[in-house]
């Protein structure tokens, strides 16, 4: 019904000629040609395969389809067969911004009485397809999408806290996505999307209901992957058989968005998904698709297969389970893993080549939700260098770490830190080296909170450092870390997790939370320490609320110090808190074990001397010992003899003739006949 002539400039595409026309028909067709700028006519890509188009469905003007241009002889200046206007100033102005195909929209004016509708006719490559916009009642309308060009490459902003490419609230979402899980309609696509958009007023909450129905409805056919002959990709038979491929899924997604109103296409490409081998080069047909839409005036990404579950290692068993990652997937992160045939699609600048995505190191979902934010090297083929190669993750917040190489975590020294880790690698093996890193969030408030693999590598080795074999009583992470402190172990006076004594002697301290009572135990690979004799060379001395451990190593080599730990209140068991490694390569290291103690040896007891547990035979042997509480103490040998009390020491010395062990015994109260045995030593055999 307009009456005045306006210039209208379609967003990205040129359109020129004005009109100006008086109607009392009930309704008037105007045909109207958009043209595409040639700069913004998509470059024809190799492949376009899976059915991609660079014009694709409800996209807008985007040259013929494949991205070509063809020239198209300028539209008449008739309206329906009637003349236009004659008056020079009212005439269509002559069509001058290039030869590229338009697209034929075709507008009808109705009375101001009666519901507007609007039908898009749009010339693509495949042939014309009708977007109706309906009224309330029915699918709404939508504006009109343009190809993702250079216009849009500064329209993502990321700072890396969010992973998604425009803002979105779940939670806001938990209502809508409640009622698109229940909704029931297997009976036509058309049925069904009325039904989801029952909820939906937005179009980012019609394509959030379809995200969700399609995720939680369609189930991956690996049997239909096996055997595509008998496959159909349709939106009618994926809805009815309710499983499908990921050709399947994107053109489900596809055509649910259209009836809805939203432009959405459907992309192909290459991707990082099941059977992908660290390393590997992409050649021949595209192996995956997955979609784009169309919402507030950009294009954004998602993929409803990856979404809905994956497939075990066999290809043979799907499991259904949700991924919120590949909703509206931010272009920097959905790079990652998919490489779509046209590089426009990438929604980036610079685009990647495919060169580039085959050296990418391969960041799945989970590097991402758990919160990482990069890792170190960021190739994922590396080299080993004099027998060693190095691996680092940067995280935002505290995240539990472990590896396999070659499914197992040995031959590796991992140390947690504040927002990430450090891994060196040591493989036993020249050759190739699998390796995988897992990470999990050090709050298990979630009862599925397990390991996920993050980052996977593959090292090469090309010489072996036979030095750096570790005992397998090893646990990873090893030295101290803010796991550690979390358990009350706190100022550690050695933070490196590798200890190294050329006497076969060290010290550690730390300043202990409230209430933990500490237990040590040393252990080295072979039989030469048995596990009683593992915790006698680690001697505990309490001092208020510090502690120290002095060890003793009993010959030269790889050892581990494993420190438990557990409530003083709590008549628990010791829980496994971290360990170091301690590394002697002097031989003629000898050290006995501490002496033995009883459970009436008290924590903040301390012994100055002797601290071997090995006395020397036929000897006078000096004894001072820090006890407090005790009436009387005294060293039984082959004769008695009572210490006396100096400055909170008791001190004496013993004869070790003719016994084969010295006990220390204590009396409790004065008044008390009977005494307890609190240390023990052995005498050396003569």
């Amino acid at each position: 019904r307009g009456r005045s002539a306006q210039q209208h400039r379609h967003p990205g595409h040129a359109l020129m000629g004005t009109m100006d026309f008086k109607t009392d028909a009930s309704a008037v067709t105007i045909n109207l040609l958009l043209i595409v700028r040639p700069e913004e006519a998509a470059s024809k890509e190799k492949g376009q395969r899976e059915g991609q188009t660079e014009g694709g469905r409800g996209a807008g003007s985007e040259g013929d389809g494949n991205g070509n241009s063809r020239s198209q002889p300028p539209l008449g200046t008739h309206l329906n067969g009637r003349r236009s206007p004659t008056n020079p100033r009212e005439q269509t102005a002559p069509i001058t911004s290039g030869p590229d195909k338009g697209t034929q929209v075709t507008v009808e004016i109705h009375h101001e009485d009666t519901s507007p509708q609007i039908i898009k006719r749009l010339s693509l490559g495949k042939g014309s397809q009708r977007l109706r916009g309906h009224d309330n009642k029915g699918f709404q309308k939508t504006e009109a999408a343009r190809p993702p060009g250079a216009k849009d490459l500064h329209a993502y902003p990321w700072d890396k806290s969010s992973l998604k490419s425009m803002p979105v609230d779940l939670q806001q979402f938990k209502k809508l996505d409640d009622y698109a899980l229940k909704v029931n309609v297997k009976n036509s696509v058309e049925e069904l999307v009325k039904a989801l958009l029952k909820q939906a007023r937005t179009d980012l909450e019609k394509v959030r209901a379809i995200w969700m129905w399609i995720c939680h409805h369609i189930e991956y056919d690996v049997v239909g992957y096996h055997n595509k002959s008998q496959l159909s990709s349709k939106p009618r038979d994926v809805l009815q058989m309710g499983k499908s491929i990921c050709e399947g899924y994107a053109e489900l997604f596809e055509h649910m968005c259209s009836l809805a109103g939203i432009h959405c296409k459907k992309l192909s490409g290459h991707a990082k998904g099941h059977g992908y081998k660290t390393g590997q080069t992409f050649t021949g047909d595209s192996d995956h698709a997955w979609n784009a839409v169309y919402l507030e005036g950009r294009w954004h990404l998602l993929d409803s297969t990856w979404g809905s579950g994956s497939v075990d290692d066999s290809f043979t068993k799907f499991t259904q389970r949700y991924n919120e990652f590949y909703f509206l997937t931010h272009p920097a992160l959905f790079i990652n893993n998919h490489f779509p045939d046209n590089s426009n699609w990438q929604l980036l600048k610079p685009t990647l080549t495919l060169k580039e995505f085959e050296n990418n190191m391969l960041h799945n979902s989970n590097f991402y939700t758990l919160g990482l934010l990069a890792v170190h090297p960021e190739t994922p083929i590396i080299q080993t260098v004099n027998g060693k190669a190095s691996v680092s993750v940067d995280c935002r917040s505290s995240t539990l770490f472990m590896f396999k190489l070659k499914g197992t975590d040995e031959h590796g020294l991992m140390t947690l830190k504040k927002h990430g880790m450090n891994l060196d690698i040591y493989p036993q093996k020249t050759g190739s080296h699998k390796l995988e890193i897992f990470a999990k969030p050090s709050k298990a408030e979630a009862s599925d909170d397990v390991y996920k693999c993050v980052a996977e590598y593959v090292v090469q080795c090309e010489s072996v450092d036979k030095a750096m074999r570790f005992p397998k009583d090893l646990h990873q992470p090893v030295g101290p870390s803010w796991f550690s402190e979390r358990q009350g172990f706190l100022r550690p006076s050695h933070r490196q997790p590798v200890l190294h004594t050329n006497d076969g002697r060290c010290s550690l301290t730390f300043t202990l939370g409230k209430d933990i009572s500490v237990l040590t135990s040393l252990h080295t690979d072979g039989s030469s320490l048995a596990e009683d004799m593992g915790r006698r060379h680690v001697l505990q001395i309490h001092r208020r609320n510090q502690v120290e451990l002095k060890v003793h190593l009993p010959h030269a080599g790889n050892f581990v110090l494993k420190i438990y730990s557990k409530k003083k209140s709590d008549p628990g068991n010791y829980d496994y808190i971290f360990n170091y490694l301690i590394r002697c390569l002097n031989t003629e290291v000898k050290w006995p074990a501490f002496p033995q103690s009883y459970s009436k040896w008290l924590q903040d007891y301390e012994i100055l001397e002797p601290l071997s547990g090995v006395l020397p035979a036929n000897r006078n042997v000096q004894f001072k010992l820090k006890m407090h509480g005790v009436a009387k103490v005294l060293v039984q040998a082959e004769n008695t003899h009572p210490l006396t009390h100096n400055k909170g020491c008791w001190e004496g010395t013993c004869n070790t003739s003719g016994c084969r062990e010295v006990f220390v015994m204590v009396h409790e109260n004065a008044n008390h006949s009977f005494y307890s045995h609190v240390l023990k030593y052995e005498v050396e055999t003569q």
